[in-house]
């Protein structure tokens, strides 16, 4: 028996208005929640076309082997930013003519794997055993609306395709339970001057890999108390009726992270010579959903970790990757003004948006110059959904967040809160960066070696 997946009915629809525009197929990717008996989808998102070049017009008849897999996983990349807590990339959907007959499988595998195995390159955290690993693909015959459905095990390499079903559910999402919490961060990365051949990028996440052992080790106060795993979500709480149930529900997060390692943990310190440090320093705002009529504590908790996780490394990665898209191309090299002491630069904030008739909301990045129109385009483009502008609610306020750079050499590396800005800083998340003058080279060939992906995807 394989698996079962309850599809939002407005998604079947969605699916069936998608035009081909004259070409051999349309794909793109299925979202929701994976669950030990069932999976749930809530949306489904075209990916983007992609402009064609003087070139390939001479080819009109397009083959699923011209399938652009880097610009389909650029493309869930991006997507699984704007995903909070409990929600993934759960698989792709392909819809072809009638002519295509069966030459798309071996298409979609490829794609279901490479999709995953690029995500899985940025996150901070990794699937447990007991989690389900299987992946959806979806085949639609644009002729005869006939529908495929079958799964991948991601962790098998060789694993072959298994059948599942497609069923529609109206209003599936109207109900989903919510944690929500602000976490105030202040980490503190040494770059040591045997790192300094890696990308400003990479010795971030080494860091960040270090402080995500403190969020996975902390404690999660539910509504102010702290609950057994297998502790009831709902437990105390008035049973809605009638139509109250399509009404959301929410619970108020407090997390609580270790100084010290445990008495029964042993450590050494170590001694380090260092060029130079990343510090990151504020609050970010984080969500996380589930479906369940009886939602375990071990069952939404982790999902909001990840999120924590999630938006403090996708700040981070965005950030690095504006740095480039906006530096002129003559002084690359010279990333760090020398006539300056501290050069300063935003990380973005988080911006939410509803998904029509569901209790779930997703999620972008905004800089502080960027206009609520931008965002707008921003989500029609990723998701193929339009949202209402007087529908984003910005997370955190709008303040100055600071990059850096000490062009003293002799300056202690511990001393970070030296010239911080005047502006209150408990909303927001700086990053800064300190280096002496043997790093300012070393961090202009990182900036270089950072591999840009699109923050906006036309781009």
């Amino acid at each position: 028996m394989g698996r079962t997946y309850i599809v939002e009915e407005t998604i079947g629809q969605y699916l069936t208005n998608l035009s081909l525009q004259g070409k051999s197929f349309v794909s793109g990717l299925l979202i929701g929640q994976c669950s030990s008996q069932k999976d749930y989808v809530i949306l489904a998102t075209r990916t983007p076309p992609k402009e064609e070049r003087n070139e390939s017009l001479k080819h009109p008849k397009d083959q699923l082997d011209n399938l652009d897999e880097e610009w389909a996983t650029e493309h869930a990349n991006q997507v699984s930013r704007m995903l909070p807590g409990g929600l993934l990339v759960l698989g792709i959907f392909i819809i072809t003519t009638l002519e295509m007959g069966n030459d798309f499988q071996n298409t979609l595998r490829r794609l279901v794997f490479a999709v995953e195995k690029s995500m899985n390159k940025k996150r901070l955290w990794s699937f447990t055993e007991e989690e389900v690993s299987d992946r959806v693909t979806l085949h639609i015959c644009s002729s005869t609306k006939k529908i495929l459905c079958r799964t991948y095990d991601i962790h098998d390499p060789k694993s072959s395709a298994k059948p599942a079903d497609w069923k529609y559910q109206n209003g599936l999402s109207t109900s989903w339970l919510s944690l929500e919490c602000t976490v105030h961060i202040n980490i503190h990365i040494p770059l040591s001057t045997t790192s300094v051949s890696y990308t400003l990028e990479k010795n971030t996440k080494n860091g960040l890999a270090r402080w995500a052992k403190q969020i996975e080790n902390g404690i999660y106060l539910i509504n102010g108390q702290v609950k057994a795993e297998d502790c009831d979500l709902l437990e105390g709480q008035k049973k809605p009726r009638g139509n109250a149930q399509a009404s959301s529900c929410s619970f108020d997060v407090r997390v609580l992270t270790q100084l010290l390692l445990n008495s029964d943990h042993r450590s050494t310190a170590t001694v380090q010579i260092c060029s130079g440090s990343v510090n990151l320093k504020g609050a970010v705002k984080c969500r996380a959903y589930i479906h369940s009529n009886k939602p375990k504590v071990k069952m939404l908790v982790p999902q909001l970790k990840r999120d924590i996780l999630n938006t403090v490394a996708d700040r981070c990665e965005i950030l690095f990757e504006d740095l480039l898209l906006n530096e002129i191309p003559e002084k690359k090299v010279m990333s760090i003004k020398l006539n300056s002491e501290k050069e300063f630069h935003i990380l973005p904030h988080r911006v939410f948006v509803p998904i029509p008739g569901s209790t779930v909301m997703l999620c972008d990045y905004k800089f502080g110059d960027e206009s609520a129109e931008e965002i707008r385009d921003h989500f029609i483009e990723m998701l193929d959904h339009r949202i209402q502008i007087e529908d984003l609610e910005i997370a955190e306020e709008i303040n100055t967040a600071f990059l850096s750079s000490s062009m003293n050499s002799e300056a202690p590396l511990d001393n970070r809160d030296d010239e911080q800005p005047k502006e209150p800083m408990q909303t927001t998340i700086v990053l800064k960066i300190r280096q002496n003058m043997g790093m300012i080279a070393a961090f202009a060939v990182a900036l270089l070696a950072v591999g840009i992906s699109f923050h906006y995807f036309s781009d």
